[in-house]
């Protein structure tokens, strides 16, 4: 078994690090207080070809993998995981089952424009009362001669206010059982009925813009549909086996920047006439969060090399991002505790890294969720 990356994955991960540091890092606190990206830098995100990592390159993509994207967000995210987190959407839950699902007019009418970033993606699944219970989902596709009308309200919309389409999710047959009868829609943000609603004010990630989508008589061509009609649940589920390898990736980023940064205060803050890294109690903080985050790493990368082998990857998907999302949280924390005060206050960077961590637990299943893909899978 080989644990070194080839060549193309170590380029490909030194050059999201080269533009991590050198021009995300130093953009990432204003995009917290922004609570907005700076064009620019998706603007260089799309010249550099990360919006098209996933994409096949008939279409204008790089035709790479998981396991390359995973090795992207993790870079992102330890500088501005604001922008990790629109770059997962972008690629995981938009292009992926566009990629797998889409018809061949699908494909030619967005991929593109996606590879390309001139259009962002988003995803929307969950409503008011269908969050970790995604199949109580209450929106409505109601046929009309060729076309099918939409009505409902999307919560949650990672990239909505900036997405130029969506794949909604919504009941095309209310008589089917719960799971059943739910359809994917791949619908242009100008289509009349769509409008982008609440801008949501979050706690951390708040240069990602997250919003409401409502659908009031929205109507779109039978040809909009993704996947096949009323199979759009095993669909959804599908995509957030590689939307959880995304979140995961996100965490091993966050944690990282934890450690980086406890690592850097730890030589330099001087307590008793002496730096604090000098202290046990710091070392052994040191030591826990390295290896949790190799840990992390490792099941990440399994997670993204069993999907990219198209091997069921759901229980390891579930595995890595229950992990590394918990271990994210506990670096965050203890990173703050190292930094004292002073990581309590904006004058540090430790204080936006903890409230960032926190999401990684919730969106793309919680954590109990995890539990329970993992736990069903072992019982069988």
């Amino acid at each position: 078994m080989d644990f070194e990356l080839d060549e193309d994955l170590r380029m490909l991960r030194d050059m999201a690090r080269d533009f991590a540091d050198k021009e995300l890092a130093a953009r990432a606190r204003a995009h917290d207080k922004d609570e907005a990206l700076d064009p620019a830098i998706l603007a260089q995100m799309g010249e550099l070809g990360l919006w098209g990592l996933t994409i096949p390159e008939e279409y204008g993509g790089a035709g790479l993998g998981n396991l390359h994207l995973a090795l992207v967000l993790e870079e992102i995210n330890r500088a501005c995981a604001s922008t990790g987190v629109t770059l997962s959407v972008h690629n995981s839950l938009v292009a992926a089952p566009l990629r797998k699902f889409g018809s061949e007019e699908l494909k030619r009418a967005w991929l593109p424009k996606l590879a390309s970033g001139a259009v962002l993606g988003a995803y929307c699944l969950s409503e008011a009362n269908s969050g970790s219970d995604a199949a109580a989902l209450r929106a409505q596709a109601r046929k009309d001669g060729d076309q099918w009308v939409l009505n409902g309200t999307k919560l949650w919309v990672t990239n909505g206010g900036i997405a130029g389409m969506f794949i909604v999710y919504a009941r095309t047959d209310p008589s089917a059982p719960k799971a059943k009868g739910i359809t994917a829609f791949v619908v242009d943000r100008n289509t009349p009925g769509l409008t982008v609603g609440k801008h949501e004010k979050k706690t951390g990630i708040r240069g990602s813009t997250t919003t409401e989508i409502l659908l009031d008589n929205c109507r779109v061509g039978a040809q909009s549909i993704l996947g096949e009609l009323n199979r759009g649940f095993p669909l959804a589920m599908d995509t957030l086996d590689g939307g959880r390898i995304g979140i995961a990736a996100q965490a091993v980023g966050i944690a990282q920047a934890c450690l980086d940064a406890s690592i850097k205060y730890s030589k330099e803050r001087q307590q008793f006439n002496q730096p604090i890294g000098n202290f046990q109690a710091i070392q052994w903080k040191l030591a826990d969060m390295s290896a949790g985050i190799e840990a992390a790493r490792m099941l990440t990368h399994k997670a993204a090399w069993l999907r990219d082998r198209g091997l069921p990857c759901a229980r390891a998907a579930s595995q890595a991002k229950l992990f590394a999302s918990r271990h994210a949280n506990w670096c965050a924390d203890e990173c703050l505790q190292i930094h004292g005060g002073a990581g309590y206050t904006d004058d540090f960077h430790v204080e936006r890294l903890f409230r960032d961590a926190r999401i990684t637990e919730i969106y793309e299943g919680v954590t109990d969720i995890q539990r329970l893909v993992i736990a069903r899978s072992l019982l069988g």
